[in-house]
């Protein structure tokens, strides 16, 4: 299996099954003199990891990261950083009765149809165990940011479970670490502990709309034509595991706008250019324009349900199967971490693009 590498000049390529000894990533193209610990890293994967609320996977890994190579005495050398993350609560056993057979909505037969063998333990490589790989590699990222752009702040938070979404009127920043479902709306979030409590009882899961917006992320980073922010930023949250589509800024409902409501109109500030609105998410032409850069994305259902569903085995012989195990009722609650790790990589790739190609050196206006 190749490609499993993301990243121009930052660049991160994660190892590992779900029901392997560890997995991980491997780290490259960070600048050297950065400080970096594991306790840098370490919040990012507590944030991720399973077992922290009843509406998430029983599973308990600690997902405590180890740093292998990359550092001296506290910070970074240039040279590759080596994450590891040791799996410590694999149940193999309970995945036993796929071992032939396909579970609907999963990879299993795409796997099979592709290499002509799987590994059925938690999905192997499929499995979004993979995610804690890049929520680590994404602390890296967030180091370097932190570093080079100290204003810059990256915030992910769930916007629509199901078909149940937050008023945007009650939207309250300081609410998403107050919830298990980092949903800025409180009222919204009271009505989702209900709504997915009966769901998990019923043995069904739902889907979600996670967004994540970055804040203080200078104009300047992405290149036309192949190489825009929002085509990298794209391609980062499409490789998450159960996600279905992504947006930036408005996305889909632009479609709906004219152009004289879609605009984004523009005047001077007294620190330099202003945008009355935000419509195009932060990027134009595929650069950041200064505004705040915003991305969401749809994670489908959790397909792994203790209600039978019909499917095939290996034979090609009809069967009716129940997938065991411990899983998410609603996996795009863990999915928030995962995307703002996606953003952080992308926007650290970009930025030393950008200075590699332009040395910052920005136009002037005014």
């Amino acid at each position: 299996m190749s490609l499993n590498t993301f990243g121009h000049m930052f660049r991160f390529t994660t190892w590992g099954e779900s029901h392997g000894p560890a997995i991980g990533a491997t780290v490259d193209g960070c600048p050297p003199g950065i400080a970096l610990s594991e306790a840098d890293l370490q919040p990012w994967l507590d944030k991720r990891k399973p077992g922290t609320s009843k509406f998430t996977t029983q599973r308990k890994e600690a997902d405590e990261v180890r740093i292998l190579s990359g550092t001296f005495e506290g910070r970074t050398t240039g040279t590759p950083i080596q994450l590891m993350i040791e799996n410590t609560d694999q149940r193999s056993k309970d995945y036993g009765d796929i071992a032939q057979a396909f579970r609907p909505g999963h990879a299993d037969i795409t796997y099979h149809q592709k290499y002509g063998l799987r590994d059925y333990r938690g999905g192997g490589r499929s499995s979004a165990r993979e995610t804690a790989s890049r929520v680590a590699a994404g602390g890296v990222a967030r180091a370097v940011l932190a570093h080079l752009v100290p204003e810059l702040t990256i915030t992910g938070y769930m916007v629509q479970m199901g078909p149940r979404g937050i008023d945007r009127s009650r939207f309250d920043w300081a609410q998403i670490e107050e919830n298990p479902f980092w949903c800025p709306d409180p009222v919204a979030a009271a009505e989702w502990a209900e709504y997915l409590d009966a769901l998990r009882l019923s043995h069904d899961s739902v889907g979600a709309v996670i967004e994540v917006v970055a804040r203080g992320v200078p104009a300047g980073l992405g290149a036309p034509l192949y190489g825009k922010l929002d085509s990298d930023l794209a391609s980062a949250m499409m490789s998450i595991n159960a996600v279905k589509g992504v947006e930036i800024g408005d996305g889909m409902a632009a479609a709906a706008l004219t152009g004289v409501e879609n605009a984004d109109e523009i005047r001077m500030g007294a620190a330099g250019p202003e945008f009355l609105s935000n419509h195009a998410g932060g990027i134009l032409g595929g650069i950041s324009s200064g505004q705040p850069v915003v991305c969401r994305f749809a994670v489908k259902p959790t397909s792994s349900i203790l209600t039978p569903r019909r499917t095939i085995n290996t034979r090609g012989e009809e069967l009716d199967l129940i997938t065991k195990g411990r899983h998410d009722p609603c996996v795009g609650i863990r999915a928030v971490p995962v995307g703002e790790a996606m953003m952080a990589l992308v926007l650290a790739d970009h930025l030393l693009l950008d200075r590699g190609q332009t040395g910052g050196v920005r136009g002037v206006i005014g």
